[in-house]
């Protein structure tokens, strides 16, 4: 028997006025992605046949961050020109979808709904509706479900429209409906606006349901979390830490070693060996892989990275599209930038930033570095204070270094330039022309003069 194709259909045309934000609420980021992105991996991950997205407010945002961020996903667009509610957002996208289809509502403001849910929910509307639902302590906001005396689904009410009994209510509708395209499609022609806010209501398309003798279906979400609709930033903000808890723990149980789960944000992927220890306040942002043992310390940003295994990371460090070999040790206060590649056993420290350089295996920066564009061999001292003067003004010029190399403190190498194996650059330098292999080059000033008489400037 051949199966239903599955189309979903993604709300997100709403305007967020509580955000109070210029952009709009789909794009708001959770765990560094926007909410829609979270939906749309939902969607993909049910294997969907087509997923449409009803755009309104800000539409032209919503549909230049999907160009821009190159998803694979084939998304069908359907314009919403007036919100007048659910049921007409869903009917604008209803001319795409074939009847023989099972349509999945989802919505572009919950991003913590779980593929494995829905598909629960899709399984259940094969033949009829059915309804995602959740049991709340407080149902305040939501549209109440209601059952007949053999516990039937027979209708569902909001709450502004509700009495005094059916508030009481717990059992509430998270918005979450599949159903056969068929029948949607004709329940949507039948639905009317006279409630209280004059819309046209999804939900009662439940109603037409039980009234075409069909029994509605219900799944119950694993928990309420999962379908909280994001409405302000006080509701980000709380998404945002059920995410990160639910990476945490995950990462915990994968042999992951963080000293607080409450004080770490992963933004990506991440990839780690065993013995692996992440300090609190780290931030990791793209795909990040961590060899064994590795050891993070606090309050680090990596975007980006690999780091080889034994590689210690110390506090306040910020790496960006880097790698670093074995046993390498970085920071505190490092900053690697992006096409920054550490060989085995190299030393960066404090203060030391590095874009664009190789630095080969056993060689140190330990202080207060610029290197920027160039190729540093293996055994190289860099001292304090040493400059990679590699801009122009108009362009970028390389500094080699030579294996075995010693840059005395305070040297200023003027790029394009090279230094020889071995050779040795005495502290306070500015070289601009090659260094040869082997002795001691020095560029300082002849002597060393004192004026006794005098004196700094004054501020009038």
């Amino acid at each position: 028997m051949k199966t239903a194709p599955l189309h979903c259909i993604v709300l997100a045309a709403g305007q967020g006025t509580r955000m109070k934000s210029a952009l709009p609420k789909v794009l708001h980021p959770v765990a560094g992605r926007p909410m829609l992105a979270h939906v749309l991996d939902a969607a993909r991950a049910l294997s969907a046949a087509a997923v449409h997205v009803v755009h309104g407010h800000g539409g032209d945002q919503v549909r230049a961050w999907f160009e821009a961020s190159r998803r694979p996903d084939a998304v069908r667009w359907a314009h919403q020109a007036e919100q007048k509610g659910t049921a007409h957002a869903v009917q604008q996208a209803m001319p795409a979808v074939p009847d023989d289809a099972i349509v999945l509502v989802m919505y572009g403001d919950v991003p913590l709904i779980s593929a494995q849910t829905l598909a629960q929910l899709i399984d259940a509307a094969r033949r009829t509706l059915a309804v995602l639902t959740v049991e709340l302590d407080d149902p305040t906001g939501y549209g109440r479900i209601l059952r007949d005396r053999r516990h039937r689904v027979s209708g569902i009410v909001e709450e502004k429209d509700a009495n005094a009994r059916q508030r009481r209510i717990r059992e509430v509708n998270t918005g979450f409906v599949a159903a056969p395209a068929k029948r949607l499609r004709g329940w949507l022609k039948e639905v009317r606006n006279d409630n209280a806010k004059g819309e046209y209501y999804l939900t009662d398309i439940v109603a037409l349901a039980v009234r075409d003798k069909l029994e509605v279906a219900t799944i119950t979400a694993a928990s309420a979390e999962e379908v909280e609709g994001i409405n302000d930033r006080i509701q980000l903000a709380r998404a945002e830490r059920v995410y990160q808890r639910r990476q945490a723990t995950g990462l915990l149980a994968a042999g992951l070693s963080l000293a607080d789960p409450e004080r770490f944000d992963l933004r990506g992927t991440l990839l780690h060996g065993r013995d692996v220890h992440v300090d609190v306040g780290c931030v990791l942002e793209g795909r990040v892989e961590l060899g064994d043992g590795v050891r993070i310390g606090p309050h680090c940003v990596l975007r980006d990275v690999i780091l080889g295994a034994g590689t210690i990371v110390d506090a306040h460090s910020v790496l960006e599209k880097a790698v670093a070999g074995r046993d390498c040790r970085i920071g505190p206060f490092a900053r690697l930038r992006p096409d920054a590649a550490l060989a085995d056993d190299v030393h960066v420290g404090n203060f030391v930033e590095i874009k664009k350089v190789r630095l080969g295996r056993g060689s140190k920066a330990n202080h207060l570095a610029y290197l920027g564009d160039g190729d540093v061999g293996a055994g190289v001292n860099i001292g304090a204070g040493t400059i990679f003067c590699n801009y122009d003004g108009a362009n970028k010029h390389e500094t080699i270094i030579e294996d075995g190399a010693f840059i005395g403190s305070d040297t200023q190498l003027v790029a394009p330039v090279r230094v020889g194996r071995g050779a040795t650059v005495g502290a306070g330098s500015t070289i601009v022309r090659d260094v040869p292999a082997g002795g001691l080059t020095l560029c300082r000033a002849r002597e060393q003069k004192t004026y006794p008489n005098w004196k700094r400037p004054v501020k009038k």
